[in-house]
């Protein structure tokens, strides 16, 4: 199933529409969807390795575009939207504590974990939630998430066949990597509180 998915996103990478499907899920990911973009943006960049820095740029600009959506959940939508989705992660009990501690840090908070390959939506939404400046937000998203991207499309150009035969060679290795990564993230996001 891993190596399907993989070879439809490489297939896909080769289509006009590849553009827009990584900007849906970069976008749907700052906002309600579980999954990051990277699952996308990877392959695409080893499958085109000279239209990385062109993905990057969508993957961050849908990714800040997506995470207003989530700044608005959080500061519109709390009682409805927005306590399910924090409720999913098992945040529900923590929100106090989540926005003291937003009041004190909000600028560090957006910039390390918007970074780190955990839920961006998590942090959006408690930037609504914590009426955290918007102009600021938005800096401090297209910073941290371009920051991101950009240094993994820059990897995988610089060292893009390597990688890729890497990659395809230990597929279910490297999902699994990527896999513990990301539920390491969204633990450290659960207990760092």
């Amino acid at each position: 199933m891993l190596r399907r998915v993989y070879n439809w996103v490489i297939e896909l990478s080769e289509k006009k529409t590849a553009p827009y499907a990584l900007g849906a899920v970069s976008f749907a990911e700052s906002s309600f969807f579980p999954i990051p973009p990277d699952v996308m943006l990877v392959p695409m960049c080893l499958a085109q390795p000279h239209k990385a820095w062109f993905y990057a740029l969508v993957t961050t600009i849908t990714s800040v575009a997506g995470g207003l959506l989530g700044y608005a959940i959080g500061a519109l939508l709390l009682d409805t939207v927005g306590q399910w989705i924090i409720g999913a992660y098992g945040y529900g009990d923590k929100l106090d504590t989540f926005q003291a501690a937003f009041a004190q840090y909000g600028a560090w908070i957006i910039l390390i974990k918007g970074f780190l390959p955990i839920p961006f939506k998590l942090i959006t939404i408690a930037c609504g939630i914590a009426k955290y400046n918007l102009l600021l937000f938005v800096l401090l998203a297209t910073i941290t998430r371009g920051g991101r991207f950009f240094l993994v499309a820059g990897l995988l150009r610089w060292k893009g066949e390597q990688a890729r035969e890497f990659i395809e060679r230990r597929l279910g290795l490297v999902t699994l990597i990527f896999g513990a990564t990301v539920v390491g993230g969204v633990l450290l996001v659960l207990y760092a509180f």
